[in-house]
């Protein structure tokens, strides 16, 4: 459970950084991005025609989607590096999706601590909610040219990443308090089975 906060706390925190990196600095941002989105799709299909060459032994099928496959994605990856501001409007897309899921499984973690009767559950809701809306937005991207599509994703992002550190926290808060819970209780019925076995002994004594 623990690998779990870190890893969402680390995430929230990547996109923090990738925040202000788009609202400061969008143009070298994006290029940025672009040439790294560029050349992982024609290291793939670089590999995919190496592949081709390797296993020439192969079916007739198979080799051809392999090079088909390489030579697109190379021609995809080019394509990418030279038009950077094309990532422009499809990374909009891409963290949309990925903030809508993220706030999903937060929005139904926030009905479990309801149906507990929780107070945590009002706080997680809404946090769950604006996350959900930043991405909806996000998603059908009503803004207008690359530089401020980049400044406006930065800013929900940014809000966004912050929510979900919150939102994190109190997720964390909740389970420890649960732990503790049941640790205090078991501890509490330890002693009572200890008390219990001291009674049977004395009783026993006193037959003697």
């Amino acid at each position: 459970m623990r690998i779990i906060f870190k890893s969402s706390i680390g995430t929230s925190i990547i996109l923090m950084i990738l925040g202000f990196l788009l609202i400061f600095q969008s143009e070298a941002t994006i290029a940025t991005i672009s040439y790294i989105a560029g050349a992982i799709l024609i290291a793939a299909g670089v590999f995919a025609l190496i592949r081709f060459v390797k296993n020439s032994k192969e079916a007739i099928t198979t080799l051809s989607l392999d090079i088909l496959y390489g030579i697109v994605t190379v021609i995809l990856g080019v394509i990418v590096i030279m038009n950077p501001h094309a990532i422009a409007s499809i990374l909009p897309i891409v963290l949309g999706i990925a903030i809508i899921i993220n706030s999903a499984s937060k929005l139904q973690y926030a009905f479990v601590l309801r149906n507990d009767n929780n107070n945590l559950w009002k706080a997680t809701m809404t946090i769950a909610i604006i996350s959900t809306i930043c991405g909806v937005v996000l998603l059908f991207n009503p803004f207008a040219g690359a530089v401020l599509i980049m400044k406006i994703v930065g800013i929900f992002i940014l809000s966004y990443s912050v929510l979900d550190i919150v939102s994190t926290a109190i997720i964390k808060k909740n389970v420890d308090e649960f732990k503790s819970g049941i640790d205090s209780s078991n501890i509490g019925e330890a002693e009572i089975v200890e008390e219990d076995k001291k009674g049977d002994t004395h009783k026993k004594k006193k037959k003697k």
